[in-house]
């Protein structure tokens, strides 16, 4: 079976023509890792292909993808992309930078630190923002449709009905809605906030990642004090909205990359049907379609 592993991360050595602006690297790691070690790693355990998250380390500018395209260029039939950019400014330099960002046919879209303040490199946890919800932003949301794009948001559980707010002013743009909105020791998968994904879900244009689990979890692999979030998440969006993810190398050092992905082999409650469109399907739909 195909399966494609929507989000993780590269970068490359610290270098004086394509340098680290900021040092912002996974607990327990050092040093550049790079889209061989990614590919190294995909071909170990199974995975056919990758998306990259650009990483905030090299900022919003005009480099700040550059790696991600030098990846994907590296490997075209293996990796695709998710860019970052600045959302603030004229508003044609704001249509002119998306363009740019998603100008290559595997550039997936951009991403919005939604729970991360607003800056060129974020960093800043506030799980209340609502600078997403900026009408100055209309522009983003306005050529994203008009380029048939996604926007990536990566939320706490109390901006999922901020989330709401969007998919319903702009019910053209794909939104995808990474990490499960990193469910903690604050959340719970039967209680508010976090069951705002309820109603989110009636929202056509919204898919969620189901990504990230080793950082959430208290517990080892396979991590199943998560899957009651899971199990909401089929049952509310369906597996043909929902794409699993290993948000790797970005967690701890002892989530190896086939641990943050081969978990939902034992979760039971997902049939061969759900792990399939989890797997491949739903990427194909949205973003292959």
């Amino acid at each position: 079976m195909r399966f494609v592993d929507t989000h993780t991360h590269t970068w490359g050595p610290n270098t004086e023509e394509l340098p680290w602006p900021v040092d912002v690297l996974p607990p327990g790691w050092e040093g550049a890792y790079t889209a061989h070690d990614l590919v190294a790693d995909m071909d170990a355990a199974g995975v056919a292909e990758s998306v990259m998250v650009t990483t905030p380390m090299y900022g919003r500018g005009v480099r700040a993808n550059e790696y991600t395209m030098r990846s994907i260029e590296a490997y075209p039939d293996r990796l695709w992309g998710v860019g970052l950019m600045d959302f603030y400014g004229d508003p044609d330099d704001v249509r002119a930078d998306l363009r740019r960002v998603v100008g290559h046919d595997r550039m997936l879209g951009v991403r919005m630190h939604a729970c991360l303040e607003y800056a060129e490199h974020s960093t800043e946890l506030n799980r209340t923002a609502d600078w997403i919800l900026d009408d100055e932003l209309d522009v983003v949301w306005d050529e994203a449709a008009e380029l048939d794009t996604s926007i990536f948001i990566f939320p706490k559980a109390e901006q999922i009905s901020t989330i709401e707010t969007l998919a319903g002013r702009y019910p053209d743009v794909q939104i995808v809605v990474d990490h499960m909105a990193f469910p903690d020791e604050t959340t719970d998968p039967d209680a508010a906030p976090w069951t705002d994904f309820e109603s989110l879900a009636d929202h056509d244009n919204v898919a969620v990642k189901v990504s990230s689990l080793p950082r959430s979890s208290e517990e080892a692999w396979p991590y199943e004090d998560l899957w009651g979030y899971v199990r909401n998440l089929l049952e509310w969006f369906g597996p043909e909205r929902l794409m699993l993810g290993s948000d790797y190398p970005w967690m701890d050092d002892w989530a190896d990359y086939e641990s943050c992905l081969s978990w939902v082999e034992e979760a039971e409650f997902a049939s061969a049907r759900d792990y399939a469109y989890m797997a491949h399907r739903t990427f194909e739909r949205i973003h292959e379609s």
